[in-house]
């Protein structure tokens, strides 16, 4: 019952992801009510099966201004990859999604040798 993605640029993953937050499709946890990994699991995996798209990994990150977590994840394939960066506060309420050319994020840098390692790994087993 899968459907095959529709390709599509980053600019309009990164869209597509975004309206399909702002529109309820994925469900956010209520703001000021704490977030948990299962909830930033659901809501990041939700919005990346809607474009196609596919998590390299997540973590949380207990800044002490902003703790958060954050996801980094691709969408499509070989000289067309783009990589993406989705952050939540851990008060739940906004899922952000932006270019990992346009993050400031240090999980930008990661994303693109994340996936090369798991490329290389792939194609060893």
């Amino acid at each position: 019952m899968s459907e095959q993605p529709v390709e599509q640029s980053v600019e309009e993953a990164e869209a597509t992801v975004a309206d399909i937050v702002s529109e309820g499709t994925v469900e956010l946890p209520p703001k000021d009510h704490p977030a948990s990994d299962g909830d930033f699991d659901e809501v990041v995996h939700g919005a990346l099966d809607a474009v196609g798209g596919t998590l390299l990994f997540k973590i949380r990150i207990d800044e002490p201004d902003e703790p958060h977590y954050a996801a980094a994840a691709f969408v499509g394939d070989g000289e067309s990859r783009q990589y993406l960066v989705l952050t939540m506060p851990l008060t739940g309420g906004h899922l952000s999604v932006e270019t990992a050319t346009k993050s400031k994020s240090p999980i930008a840098r990661i994303a693109a040798a994340y996936a090369g390692l798991a490329d290389a790994f792939g194609h060893a087993a």
